[in-house]
């Protein structure tokens, strides 16, 4: 036992592993039209996305390169993300993944339908995995995803990754992106305003551009000599622009007649997400062009915030203004929040001014006029952001019932086994409790809980811990992890017995096959004590195969782990390909015949406890002196075979069945109670 512990701390030492981005001929085919794949823009991998103009239109890259947490195999799960210019999901796809329940259990569908609800959303949301808790849903904005039953784990897992990396990405490239909700015009501010006192509060902005400023933009250029009037008038207005945001209804009041007030505000019953922007423009620019189409974007205007285009629309609204307002071309363009415009922040309107060269088939040029804007605050709301619980405390709210019922369960059966053990067993009706427990384990914490533990578990952190990775996987699944916390406890106390003995699924199911075995009276089948001695170790030798798998082939390992019949037995409930299937009923119909020879000679996890039950404490079972010699009883009875002949337990095979207490206790059945009991009742009659 302690070479073995001693190669597997040599196997955990001489591997570590980095992953690269994969090359673009790899990443070009998950690219969807009408986008195409630009140039790579750093050493992670990140991509700009072009549209079919060749536009940059967003970002591409891996979620590996940028935010690899380990999965529940220990190997992280790559997505493939594409992000528009606004930090909105135009795509999330699964590129690789070694998560056992979707290796071979679920099948990859599943996985592939939850990352499909990720378009449209966009990394400023408050997105969360799991159904509502409480209240959360009311008015909340919080956005959920649908999880997957029976591996909500490692979804979690797969939201924090596809979140983590694309919010790298955002700060990186995307710096001026608003990572909070945007503002909204809040409905219940009034203020009486005049336009004087947008211009006298800076409300509303004016920019000014003359002929000269603007010719002077065109110096050097094709079109430097294309506009006369510049050149004849240099200090005539070439622009003379008015920005208001008409979103606040007091501005909006101050800026508007009436009736146009009224249609605004019909408008923005129906686009609430929308807000109105004023332009009104009273020198010769005139806002748009003779090719202008109502209730589009207007071809010379756009605008930006934090670096961001601002996607602007023509609101198709007939402008009449209020009195004393500037006489000129008005009109209306909307945005909206939604896609990250905060219209309580400085942003800038950019207008273009355009010129021709050539007679026949003119060449159009342009410079870009700056007009930045900013509306106070005061005329806005922003909605309080509830931030996402962690992982881990939104793992447990979903599971709570689940974790009480368990927690108190884990209780009793610990402080039972601990104080008040051999009085449960010297019940007569121990067989039946111990099979109730072994019920309640199968169906709740197996069937019901998903919480059959699994080497797959142990060789994910062996993993994890070779890449320098978090171990934060293990929280996702808090059911799962508090059997493991409990499992540890008991390796100190008694060793594998515990878990082995009264925790494990499929060893219930294992030792209901062998009473199922018992009560059709099948002939039973025992090895030899020299081949069950030479069995048992065969699970040491097929966990030190799987621990090589993690460090030769680490992609194989999940694969490797169907050594385990847990994920066809418990996680999937026998609904799997034909042939997992019949080899977890072969190992129950050998356990009717072979009590529990899974367990008891192939399981890995078992062997890995075995190995963890060294640090065993105490000798928990009582012996006599006579146990062994000349009482052989204890070892006979003993189905598990962990009685050697001098009567000493063997605690790295015992499955705390507690038969061999059970006889320790009994003056009917145990030798040396029922000799020392002859004795005296000889001694007593010879006297």
């Amino acid at each position: 036992m302690r070479a073995l512990l001693g190669i597997l701390m040599l196997l955990f030492n001489s591997l570590t592993v980095l992953a690269e981005p994969l090359p673009r001929e790899d990443i070009e085919p998950y690219i969807r039209a009408p986008f195409s794949l630009g140039e790579v823009l750093n050493e992670n991998g990140v991509y700009s996305l072009l549209n079919s103009g060749g536009a940059e239109s967003g970002y591409v890259f891996e979620s590996e390169s940028l935010a690899a947490l380990p999965g529940f195999s220990g190997a992280p799960i790559n997505m493939l993300i594409v992000l528009d210019l606004e930090g909105r999901f135009l795509d999330v796809q699964l590129i690789e993944h070694n998560e056992p329940i979707f290796v071979s259990g679920l099948g990859e569908a599943p996985f592939h339908r939850f990352f499909e609800q990720y378009g449209g959303l966009s990394i400023s949301d408050s997105i969360v995995v799991g159904t509502p808790y409480g209240d959360a849903a009311s008015g909340s904005s919080l956005v959920y995803l649908d999880g997957v039953t029976k591996a909500t784990a490692s979804v979690r897992i797969a939201h924090e990754t596809v979140m983590g990396a694309a919010l790298a990405v955002a700060r990186e490239k995307m710096q001026g992106l608003a990572t909070t909700p945007p503002a909204f015009p809040n409905p219940d501010y009034e203020e009486k305003l005049v336009w004087q006192d947008l211009i006298d509060q800076g409300i509303a902005t004016r920019r000014v551009y003359t002929n000269a400023e603007v010719d002077a933009l065109f110096d050097g250029t094709l079109w430097e000599d294309d506009d006369p009037d510049a050149k004849d008038f240099p200090d005539e207005l070439y622009l003379d622009l008015w920005v208001v945001d008409l979103g606040p209804k007091s501005i909006a009041r101050a800026a508007l007649s009436e009736d146009s007030y009224d249609e605004l505000q019909s408008f923005l019953e129906i686009s609430g997400n929308d807000e109105p922007i004023l332009l009104i423009e009273t020198a010769r620019h005139g806002l748009v062009s003779e090719n202008f189409v109502r209730n589009t974007a207007p071809d010379w205007i756009s605008a930006e915030q934090g670096g961001l285009p601002v996607a602007l629309r023509d609101a198709d609204l007939l402008v009449e203004l209020a009195d004393d307002m500037p006489d000129g071309v008005a009109m209306i363009l909307r945005t909206d929040r939604r896609l990250g415009f905060d219209p309580s922040r400085e942003w800038v309107l950019k207008v273009l001014a355009v010129r021709e060269h050539g007679m026949f088939q003119p060449e159009t040029g342009s410079v870009t006029l700056d007009v930045p804007h900013a509306t106070p605050e005061r005329f806005f709301d922003r909605p309080e952001q509830i931030a996402p619980v962690p992982p881990w405390l939104e793992a447990i709210r979903n599971r709570q019932s689940d974790l009480i019922v368990l927690g108190l369960f884990l209780t009793v059966l610990s402080i039972v086994l601990a104080l008040r053990m051999n009085a449960l067993a010297a019940q007569s009706l121990f067989t039946p409790v111990r099979l109730g427990i072994l019920a309640f384990v199968t169906v709740f914490v197996g069937w019901w809980g998903q919480g059959q533990l699994s080497i797959v578990t142990a060789l994910g952190i062996l993993r994890t811990a070779m890449d320098g990775g978090s171990f934060a996987f293990l929280l996702y699944d808090p059911f799962s992890l508090l059997i493991w916390a409990v499992t540890l406890v008991g390796l100190i106390a008694w060793g594998r017995g515990l878990f082995c003995g009264w925790l494990c699924p499929f060893g219930a199911l294992q030792e209901f096959a062998h009473h199922f075995g018992n009560a059709l009276r099948i002939p039973q089948i025992e090895p030899s004590p020299k081949w069950d001695n030479r069995l048992k170790w065969l699970k040491y030798v097929i966990l030190t195969a799987l621990l090589a798998v993690v460090f030769a082939a680490p992609d194989q390992v999940d694969k490797a782990a169907e050594v385990e019949p847990f994920k066809t037995a418990i996680t999937t409930f026998f609904v799997r390909e034909w042939y997992y299937v019949a080899y977890a009923v072969f190992w129950l119909v050998l356990g009717m015949v072979l009590f529990k020879g899974f367990c008891r000679y192939v399981c890995p996890l078992g062997a890995l406890l075995a190995v963890g039950g060294m640090v065993r404490g105490r000798d928990w079972i009582e012996r006599r002196a006579e146990c062994g010699s000349p009482c052989q009883l204890c070892k006979v009875k003993c189905k598990y075979g962990a009685i050697k002949q001098t009567g000493q337990i063997q605690y790295d095979e015992c499955f705390q069945c507690l038969d061999c207490v059970a006889i320790h206790d009994d003056r009917k059945r145990c030798v040396p109670l029922i000799v020392a009991a002859r004795r005296n009742t000889r001694e007593v009659a010879a006297e």
